[in-house]
């Protein structure tokens, strides 16, 4: 099955999250600096989360660039993954409205596990219809740093209810991590 579906579908979902996203951003009832004090924690919750979906919506795009076709596991892999991402602007504004308490940060920190996880599943079912010796399954390797985020995750949830800083810690820097682009399947791609 072509691939050019599951692009276009991806990509008109991702950019929905991001608007739902920024309509968490209400406009202040003031006009000076100090009206925008309290929508601090909301705009936080906001940059750390656009820098994820943008950061996923990155390497899906090179993931399906690497691809040939798509299967029907690859199908229901990348819903899995988008159903995930949908729910990135629930927990973002939970966060945000509830200033990085201890359960929104924890439940936070499922979302991108389970995101974590669905895109797992979909450089897996990806490889699987391509085989064991195409460029994309070298490309994705071992997926050291996937499986370290989803390991960070984990360690996250609990630590949020220890500590939520802690678990904001740790998820701003999974992305950072991730903000630097990860350029496997572009050397296999150029080879």
């Amino acid at each position: 099955m072509d691939k050019g579906r599951l692009e276009a579908f991806s990509d008109g979902v991702i950019a929905i999250i991001i608007t739902i996203m920024v309509l968490e951003l209400k406009v202040p009832h003031g006009t000076d600096l100090n009206a925008l004090l309290p929508l601090l924690p909301v705009f936080c919750s906001y940059v750390l989360s656009f820098i994820y979906v943008g950061i996923y919506w990155n390497n899906h795009h090179h993931m399906l660039h690497a691809a040939k076709q798509v299967s029907g596991a690859a199908l229901w892999a990348n819903l899995h993954l988008l159903f995930w991402l949908s729910l990135i602007p629930f927990v973002t504004g939970w966060v945000g409205e509830n200033q990085f308490t201890s359960l929104p940060l924890a439940l936070y920190g499922f979302v991108l596990l389970m995101s974590g996880f669905g895109y797992y599943l979909l450089a897996r079912a990806l490889v699987a219809s391509h085989g064991g010796d195409s460029a994309l399954a070298k490309a994705i390797g071992k997926d050291v740093k996937g499986i370290t985020s989803v390991i960070c995750y984990a360690v996250a949830i609990p630590a949020a209810f220890w500590n939520p800083w802690a678990a904001f810690v740790i998820y701003v820097g999974v992305a950072g991590m991730w903000f630097i682009p990860d350029r496997r399947i572009e050397q296999v791609m150029e080879r």
